[in-house]
This record gives structure tokens, sequence and C-alpha cells, in this order.
């Protein structure tokens, strides 16, 4: 059986059996996992802000799933029996660096000295006029706030990931880590990362990505990453990074940057994406003495909005909002609306939602936003989703592309194309919501990248 893809149509997948034969002191990437496990204080130092590491809070199973990478039905292991010990062996490193001292510290620094956090969060005081002054109401309407990923070095959020799996690749010996990109935000800061710890790079990238996204592929090999084209798209470029860490495991770190895959993939995304949430809640404390009413992120396999989102998942006053996106429209076939139209299925080693037809074969997703184009979401997004915390609509492409210029022309931010889609789901949202109430969207990239296809879609007459 492929453990790339499993139909599921009203039947449940068996879990994958355990496994007995791992040996006791086994190898990742050439370094004794036994040898190189230490004792380690539980980190228990708080602070205020990036200057010191901050303290864990305690989750609930809601939160935190089952501890074996399951949310209710979703998540899980299914892949090769060659490859449940190398992932079991990163689960224990994972589990271990979470309450390790020493690593938190050199991640904070690195996140704070390196990748320039914290970002801010922004008031954008004329795109929240210019919605009090179509809105039909009265009152003062709503605030709008950006959560700025965009300022991050290389350009989004991907690096608060990417710097914390580098470190671990180090940590366990390896020499060299592959990854796969979509948009090549990804790829940037997985490059970058490499660059900073001395790591080998491979990055694969689809072929009609490298056209779209040619500025990231040239910054990637800048910095010192080899590129390899995958003919298709993010998906194709995942199942080849995926092959190539498989076959050489020894000396290999397969450096993931969605919430998609084998547990614990999407659990390691998550908690290092988490930062953005976490300081969220302290910024927006600061800023109004409280918390934000609505939280929107755009949504592809749903990095970016659960690492906003995990932090408030627990206060249910707080709306959690994903927008994904819908291309040409739902109806036209070409669009990345998993959670809009998907079904139940294992795609890439985990159960979430997908795209798929009546054959349980993977469609083709589409979307301007070149990161958003992905079959499926994480375990946890299809959980929350099932579990209804979480609210999820749509945006067309076009709405995504006048949200980009409307944030250009008001605020003088270019915002990827990416999250343009949750800021174009603004236009539904503010009119619904009472005055005052604050809402923030998560930038989660910058638009630089995005500047041919947005000229090739035409410059609004008042630019040219």
């Amino acid at each position: 059986m492929s453990w790339t893809k499993i139909q599921v149509r009203g039947q449940p997948i068996p879990r994958v059996p355990a496994r007995n034969h791992r040996m006791i002191n086994s190898f990742v990437c050439g370094v004794s996992i036994k040898s190189h496990h230490r004792v380690s204080n539980v980190l228990r130092t708080n602070g205020s802000s990036l200057g010191s590491v901050p303290i864990r809070t305690t989750e609930s199973q809601f939160l935190r799933g089952d501890g074996n990478g399951r949310f209710g039905r979703f998540g899980g292991k299914f892949v090769p029996e060659t490859l449940m010990s190398p992932l079991k062996d990163l689960e224990d490193e994972f589990n271990f660096v979470l309450g390790d001292h020493e690593f938190q510290e050199e991640l904070t620094t690195a996140l704070r000295d390196y990748a320039g956090r914290e970002t801010p969060l922004y008031f954008a005081g004329r795109l929240t006029e210019h919605y009090k002054s179509i809105s039909r109401t009265t009152g003062d309407g709503p605030e709008i706030y950006l959560k700025r990923e965009d300022l991050s070095h290389c350009g989004s959020h991907k690096i608060n990931n990417a710097l914390a799996q580098a470190m671990i690749a180090r940590r366990l010996g390896c020499s060299r880590v592959v990854a796969a990109t979509g948009a090549g935000q990804h790829g940037v800061a997985t490059a970058a990362a490499c660059a900073k710890f001395s790591l080998e790079c491979t990055v694969f990238m689809g072929t009609a990505d490298k056209e779209k996204q040619f500025s990231n592929v040239l910054s990637m090999k800048m910095l010192g990453a080899q590129v390899k084209s995958v003919e298709g798209t993010f998906k194709d470029a995942s199942s080849e990074a995926i092959r190539n860490w498989v076959g050489n495991l020894k000396t290999t770190y397969y450096l993931s940057g969605t919430v998609v895959g084998p547990h614990p993939s999407p659990l390691m995304v998550r908690e290092f994406q988490s930062v953005i949430g976490k300081e969220t809640r302290r910024q927006a404390n600061q800023l109004w003495v409280g918390k934000p009413d609505v939280l929107v992120a755009c949504v592809g396999s749903g990095s970016n909005a659960l690492g906003l989102f995990h932090e408030f998942v627990g206060d249910e006053d707080v709306r959690l909002v994903g927008v994904e996106a819908a291309g040409f429209g739902l109806d036209s076939g070409k669009h990345s609306a998993t959670l809009a139209v998907g079904d139940v299925g294992v795609y890439h080693g985990s159960m979430s939602y997908l795209l798929q037809d009546d054959e349980g074969q993977i469609l083709k997703p589409h979307s301007v936003g070149v990161g958003l184009e992905y079959p499926g979401v994480g375990p946890e997004i299809s959980f929350l989703k099932e579990a209804g915390r979480a609210e999820f609509y749509t945006a067309t492409d076009q709405e995504a592309i006048q949200a980009c210029r409307l944030l250009s022309r008001l605020e003088g931010i270019i915002p990827a194309l990416e999250p343009s889609h949750a800021l174009a789901f603004l236009d539904k949202l503010v009119p619904t919501l009472r005055d005052g109430a604050k809402v923030v969207v998560n930038c989660s990239g910058r638009g630089d990248k995005d500047l041919d296809t947005l000229i090739q879609r035409g410059l609004p007459s008042s630019l040219c």
C-alpha cells in the first residue's frame, strides 16, 4: 500500500500498527540518539519579551492532540516501515528540545537578533477608516490590526520554523537538509537557516512555481541552496523532497514548512510558529488591555493560521477565521478550497481533508497565491473545522488581488497574495462586527515576490 495517498470514503483507515523492532540505540543522521540525549532542566523561565524564554503553558488534550499526532480522527503516521523509527527518533528529539533551556535560549536569541522578532501588531488606521466610510452604520466600526510577519527576515513567517528545525537537524548530526517550496518563502527561509547553521541545503520546487516566483529562486541560490526543478507544483515538489529524504536518512533532514505530513511534522511546525499568537496576545494586552475579538488568516495547508490561532484556541470568546483560496470560483474546479469542498483522506503520511475526485485521485489545486496551492490542509486545521472551533471561508483570485492593491495604497504595505486572501475577507467580515471590535489579520508575507503577477494582471489606472 502506498503511503502517499489513501482514499477514505466513509470508512475509517485502521491505525498503523506499532513497531517494536526499533533498536535501543538507534541512529538519525549518524548520531546515536541514546548517547546524544542529556538530562535537561525543564523550561520554567518567564519573561515579558523575547529577551527571555517564555514559559510554556499547560495545554489540554483538545489543544495538544492525543500525544500521537492525532486530533480526533485526523493526523497519524501513514508511512512505510522504514520511516517509523526515524520519525519516532525525531519525535523524541522534538519533545526533548521543548523543555531544554539551552535550545530555547539559542532559538529565542536567533528569533530576536536574526529573524527580527518580535514583529509589530500594527494598527491599520486608514484601512480601518476605509471600512468605516463604506459601512452602512454610523458608529466607529471595528479596528483592524496587522500582525506584521512580512517584516521578518526573508519576508515571511516561515523563518520561525526554519530556524528551529535547522537547529534540530544540527543537533541530530545531519549535514544536509532537503525541503519543498511553492511560493518560495519556505525555500528562502530554509536556505537562510542552513547558511546560518552551516548545513547543505537542497530545495525542490515545481517548474510552474519557479517561473512565477523567480526572485525567490535567485534568493535561494544566493544563500547557497541548490534548487531542483520538479515537474508540477508544490504537491509534486513535496513528494520529491520526501523521496529524497527517504533515500538518504543517514545524512539528511527533511525540513517541513507546513503543518502537514506524518507526526511529528505538523506538531513541530505548529509549535515553532505559535510564537506569532503568543506575541499577539501580549501585544494586544499592551495596546488595549484585552484580547483580539477576531483573528483572520489565510489557509493553504495552515502554518500561518495555526501560528496565530493556537494561542487562542482555548479562548472561546475569540473567533478564529480562516480564508481559503477560491481561485476562479468553487464551481470552476480551479481553486484550493480544501475545507470548503474537500473530503477526508490520507496524503503525504497523515489523514486530513483533501481535494480529490470520485476515484480518490488528488486534484490539482489553483490559486493566484502560489503558497496556497496545496490539495490538503493539516490535521489540526481539519480538526478545528470538524470541532466547530474555527470558521472557514473563501476568497477568489480577483478578490485577493483587489485586497492587495487596497492595502498597498492605503497603508503603504504590499502584502503577499497569500495573506491578501485574508485581507479580502474583511469586505464581508467587517460589516458584521460591533463598533470597537478588535480584528487581527496575519500579514504572513510581503508581496515583492508577486509584483510580476500583479503587473501581468494589470495595474489600476491610477498607477499607470
